[in-house]
């Protein structure tokens, strides 16, 4: 059995391993062997986290086409990966990215620090801020004061409580999308939401374009259910998506599921342009994918002035192609678990149907209090304070990696709790 699980084309590649020799080379350096040269530019594309860790690379004579050199030149570049245990092959299952025994995967899901490290060590693998309070107190006081007449029911809201199902339904409808209640599944979280999601579209075999980079967390989930991931590179910088490799994978590969972040991209800041998004949509439509909408940090601009595009669903507001996961994990504090889903009414029915076999439902108590959040007016204020407090750290970490890092490489994002350097 093949131990890859995801692909990379050749062109994809070649555009990957273009980039790398697009930059300037230091003074005085002497240009490698064309196969040193090929393994190192895969290698350092494992490395950054550009290529997926078990993605299947194309076949030598198919990468040799696309990179305009000898198939020896490929052969010899996959053997010298393979001696250094970057590459794993099976004959008639193709060759596979791999690291070296006793290394740490990269762009791995990250657990956090434990306790004891925290004054220590700088924890560079949790995007994540305290509580900004006093908005959670308040929000806790306030659920306990609307808890007492739920607590006579059985507490089981498989689909979420109806309060705030119709509030986070009319949330959507005053940025311009039309929704009801029947379109809204509460989750534990944005996690527990795509969970159910690829459990419902994307089931062992099943393949889901990715975009790479992506939020490793997402992306061991998907392994893990035993999809195989089909990763699209993000154009350079903070250019978003790149269509063209979009609409190319989406009509080769045909794959059941896609899942993206267009507001301020985890890991790398990019806001998706409002063209990129309907085109997506319309790409996806056409191929007859499921496009998942990441839009966890889409409250999270900030800079003075920046215009955020309108939202994926808001190009196909009925749900049929496009289904949109939200949570308050990021915009107010990971400690509240609570997120949702946007889609057709029948998609949520079956979301809420297959739930019986998994955790039954979210907790009443902070549902009551994201729903306090909501009608009170205290969300703003909370996500206000939430976008000073990143703003802070932005500006700080920029300045010290520009100070003590000179030579790294990267672009300040307009929102989001992610920097990306090379």
């Amino acid at each position: 059995m093949a131990q890859w699980t995801s692909a990379v084309g050749a062109a994809q590649l070649a555009r990957l391993l273009k980039s790398q020799q697009d930059r300037p080379a230091g003074p005085g350096t002497r240009r490698p062997p064309a196969y040193r040269a090929l393994a190192d530019g895969i290698r350092l594309l494992v490395l950054e986290g550009r290529v997926p860790v078990a993605a299947r690379l194309p076949a030598e004579r198919e990468l040799a086409l696309a990179l305009a050199v000898s198939r020896t030149t490929v052969a010899t570049a996959f053997e010298t990966l393979r001696t250094e245990g970057f590459l794993e092959s099976r004959r008639g299952a193709g060759s596979w990215t791999a690291v070296p025994a006793g290394n740490p995967l990269p762009a791995r899901g990250l657990e956090p620090l434990p306790p004891e490290a925290l004054g220590s060590v700088i924890d560079l693998g949790c995007a994540a801020l305290p509580a900004p309070e006093p908005w959670l107190t308040r929000a806790v006081q306030g659920a306990l004061e609307e808890l007492p007449p739920y607590a006579h029911t059985h507490g089981d809201y498989p689909a979420g409580l109806p309060a705030l199902r119709t509030m986070i339904a009319e949330r959507y409808t005053a940025r311009g999308i039309p929704t009801m209640p029947e379109q809204i599944m509460v989750t534990t979280g944005a996690m527990g939401a795509i969970d159910a999601i690829c459990h419902l579209f994307a089931g062992r075999g099943e393949r889901i374009a990715v975009e790479s980079p992506s939020y490793a967390n997402i992306l061991q989930l998907m392994r893990e259910t035993g999809a195989r991931l089909v990763p699209v590179a993000m154009a350079e910088g903070l250019a978003g998506w790149d269509m063209e490799r979009w609409r190319q994978v989406l009509r080769e590969a045909a794959p059941r599921m896609a899942y993206v972040v267009a507001d301020f991209h985890n890991p790398t800041g990019a806001l998706a342009a409002e063209d990129q998004r309907r085109r997506l949509v319309e790409a996806a439509r056409s191929a007859g994918t499921v496009l998942v909408c990441d839009e966890t940090m889409s409250e999270l601009w900030l800079d003075e002035g920046v215009e955020m595009p309108r939202p994926v669903c808001g190009f196909d507001p009925a749900g049929s192609t496009v289904i949109t996961v939200g949570s308050a994990s990021k915009a107010f504090w990971a400690g509240m678990r609570i997120g949702w889903v946007r889609a057709a009414p029948d998609v949520i029915r079956s979301l809420v149907a297959a739930r019986a076999y998994a955790d039954l439902g979210t907790p009443v108590l902070e549902q009551l209090a994201v729903n306090w959040l909501f009608s009170t007016g205290g969300w703003e204020q909370a996500v206000q304070l939430r976008r000073a407090q990143a703003r802070d750290n932005r500006d700080a970490l920029v300045a010290a990696v520009r100070r003590e890092l000179p030579t790294w490489e990267f672009e300040v994002p307009r929102g989001g709790l992610t920097l990306w350097v090379r």
